[in-house]
């Protein structure tokens, strides 16, 4: 049986898809366990995250080598070319959402010891709805699907309408309990870093379009 070797071209976008799902296996377990660790005020387990960034800076490096050396080497046209183009502006979304992951994980370590004045609701909502879109995001990236696409990007109003929430009452806190200012300034911080991630997850779902389409917010870019 006659058999076709995979080329090195065939070869390398292998290994560049391999360390893709490496760096979204880790960005989604960063984002699982920075929300547990604000759940149940962990500072053990907010510390791991703060302290993981080399290992997501390493996978973005990896990842950011072997586009650009494809991108250089190989000289890709068409689709390969929206991919690669696709692949670095989709790591760098990735490593801020680490970086909102870590700066979450930060709050929780300095809210470690104060128990939260009321049950929190909407920042939960807010956590539970940004990993969706993530998750989702990271998918319709994987898959070039531009309808799941969409319907994230869809979302970044619901996101938007639950900041909004929190905001009011974190302000209707600080006029009733001027002794939890503090408190409810950082919580305003984290649910800010979770509208943060929402955007990341719209920008992600956004160049996967593109990589599928060429298009970008219905403008024609390759």
């Amino acid at each position: 049986m006659n058999m076709q070797m995979p080329s090195r071209f065939e070869k390398q976008l292998e290994g560049l898809y391999t360390n893709i799902l490496n760096l979204t296996s880790v960005i989604e377990q960063v984002i699982a366990t920075s929300i547990k660790a604000f759940m149940n005020q962990d500072a053990t387990l907010a510390k791991g995250v703060t302290e993981n960034k080399k290992e997501i800076t390493n996978l973005v490096n990896l990842v950011e080598g072997d586009a650009m050396r494809i991108l250089l080497l190989q000289s890709p046209v068409a689709s390969d070319l929206r991919y690669l183009t696709t692949v670095l502006k989709v790591v760098t979304e990735l490593e801020r959402i680490g970086a909102q992951a870590r700066d979450i994980c930060s709050i929780v370590i300095d809210l470690s010891k104060q128990k939260f004045h009321k049950q929190q609701i909407t920042i939960p909502l807010m956590a539970e709805t940004t990993t969706k879109m993530v998750k989702s995001g990271i998918e319709c990236f994987i898959n070039k699907d531009v309808k799941l696409a969409k319907i994230v990007i869809d979302m970044d109003d619901e996101i938007d309408a639950m900041f909004a929430k929190a905001k009011g009452n974190m302000i209707e806190k600080i006029r009733e309990h001027p002794e939890y200012t503090d408190q409810a300034i950082f919580l305003l911080m984290v649910a800010k870093y979770f509208e943060k991630i929402g955007d990341h997850a719209v920008n992600i779902a956004e160049w996967a379009i593109f990589c599928k389409t060429g298009e970008k917010k219905n403008v024609r870019l390759i």
